[in-house]
């Protein structure tokens, strides 16, 4: 159906509706880490703090629930999922198959307005290796600019879903992640970088893959303990 031009569509057209918002108010939450890992959602309090009834929080947390972020638990409420070496090990396999392949086509595409962002968070890391929190929202935020530094939408959206779960903080939370390591991490990421500014992308995909797969060591190995 079609609108002259005169007349505007109907407002709803144009609204997102509550629980859409409520929905992307919560994520935020679980992504940014204000809502913790395994940490309980009060629903009411998220009600009263967004201004909404308790009705768009269930629906939103249901939402969550089914993309595997918050487990809705009979007689006891949500909570934010946590994710187990089960978790952590296929959440590791798949970003050994999504970032490798992304590092290969940035150094092809050289965009720049995501390597700004990969060389904003390598500077960001080197400022934070006394801040273990700031550290890890660095090094997020490096892996999520490398996905859109590949041009491809599909493959920065499937990198933004599987860090929403903030996978690998367990290194950091546990103090794995000393100084000296946070550091060699940072050399890591320039080397990425350099090899995509370069063009060098089978480089880029070799450096991407055998740091992931460091890290994916690391964390698998604390969650054995």
């Amino acid at each position: 159906m079609s609108w002259p031009e005169s007349a505007a569509a109907p407002d709803r057209l144009n609204i997102a509706s509550v629980v859409d918002q409520v929905y992307t108010a919560i994520r935020d939450r679980i992504t940014s880490g204000s809502l913790a890992r395994g940490a309980r959602v009060h629903q009411e309090d998220l009600a009263e703090e967004l201004g909404v009834s308790r009705t768009p929080v269930r629906e939103a947390l249901r939402r969550l629930a089914a993309e595997g972020l918050v487990e809705m638990r009979t007689n006891r409420g949500a909570r934010v999922a946590d994710v187990d070496r089960a978790g952590m090990r296929v959440s590791y396999e798949a970003r050994t198959v999504i970032e490798p392949g992304a590092a290969r086509l940035a150094a092809g595409q050289r965009l720049e307005e995501p390597l700004a962002r990969m060389r904003a968070a390598v500077g960001a890391q080197r400022r934070s290796l006394r801040n273990v929190r700031r550290s890890f929202e660095a090094n997020r935020e490096f892996h999520l600019a490398l996905a859109a530094a590949s041009g491809n939408e599909f493959l920065s959206q499937f990198a933004e879903r599987l860090w929403v779960a903030r996978i690998g903080e367990t290194i950091y939370e546990r103090q794995v992640e000393t100084q000296e390591r946070m550091l060699l991490d940072v050399r890591e990421h320039e080397q990425i970088l350099e090899a995509i500014e370069a063009g060098d992308g089978r480089r880029a995909e070799s450096l991407t893959r055998r740091h992931i797969a460091d890290a994916m060591k690391r964390s698998l190995d604390v969650l054995g303990e």
